[in-house]
């Protein structure tokens, strides 16, 4: 965070954007899923039946796609910079890689605490082979970065920044308030996991990938470019991915 004193209006609760953010938020990734649900009927495209990794490519192009037919419709009623060039500012390039190692480490840590403790491999659920591991290395580490961030940061935080102003100042830093509430709905989409999930690992998640979403949105405001944190959502996902397939082809 920054020590820079933004002049800001002072944050003022708004519903009306809250709401909009909300419901854009938390539809946008089943709009995707419904589209490509469509695709997979029309256009014989993988299906959410099938093997999971073809079908999050396909979830997740249609998501970012449908995040930026909204950018374009949201920015001629709410004009302001949705980050989507090169950073303006510092880049933030060299943190977004130092904490996307950090917390590819952290989650590892967290998602797989009952096999580290029982010294046993997790189950990946398909087999160890090439196809797989390279499919999932560049989704993790390449695919997932702008297909969430764009959408999440780029349009969420940037629209929501813009419509309900206002700075969260802890000591000398400051960020946005917008970053921290969207950066809880990105957080609550993963809840799923708690019927999935040992509650305790489902809290952990939670936790992580709120800290996430609040770094991301610190990115985003700094720089005035989504590059860092798509960058930074890359290198943490893969970094998991990396060490779980290590972990499981050495075990």
């Amino acid at each position: 965070m920054t020590t820079e004193a933004d002049a800001q209006p002072p944050f003022r609760l708004k519903i009306v954007p809250l709401i909009v953010t909300a419901l854009l938020g938390f539809t946008l990734p089943y709009i995707a899923a419904f589209a490509g649900v469509l695709s997979a009927i029309w256009l014989h495209t993988p299906s959410p039946h099938g093997p999971t990794l073809p079908w999050l490519y396909v979830q997740h192009g249609f998501q970012l796609a449908v995040a930026l037919i909204a950018i374009l419709i949201v920015r001629r009623f709410v004009p302001a910079d949705y980050g989507l060039h090169a950073p303006r500012e510092k880049t933030y390039i060299g943190a977004a890689i130092f904490w996307g190692l950090f917390f590819g480490v952290l989650m590892t840590a967290v998602d797989y605490a009952p096999q580290l403790i029982a010294h046993t491999k997790p189950a990946l659920g398909y087999p160890l082979t090439g196809l797989n591991v390279g499919g999932w290395l560049f989704f993790e580490g390449v695919y997932v970065g702008p297909t969430e961030e764009i959408p999440f940061r780029a349009l969420l935080v940037t629209y929501l920044a813009a419509t309900m102003p206002g700075k969260l100042h802890i000591g000398r830093f400051t960020m946005n308030w917008a970053g921290v509430f969207v950066a809880l709905i990105f957080a609550l989409l993963h809840a799923a996991n708690f019927d999935t999930r040992a509650w305790p690992l489902a809290i952990g998640q939670q936790l992580y990938a709120f800290a996430l979403g609040v770094l991301y949105a610190y990115w985003l405001e700094k720089s005035r470019s989504v590059i860092a944190p798509i960058v930074g959502h890359n290198v943490s996902d893969v970094t998991e991915y990396a060490i779980l397939f290590a972990w499981v082809g050495l075990a």
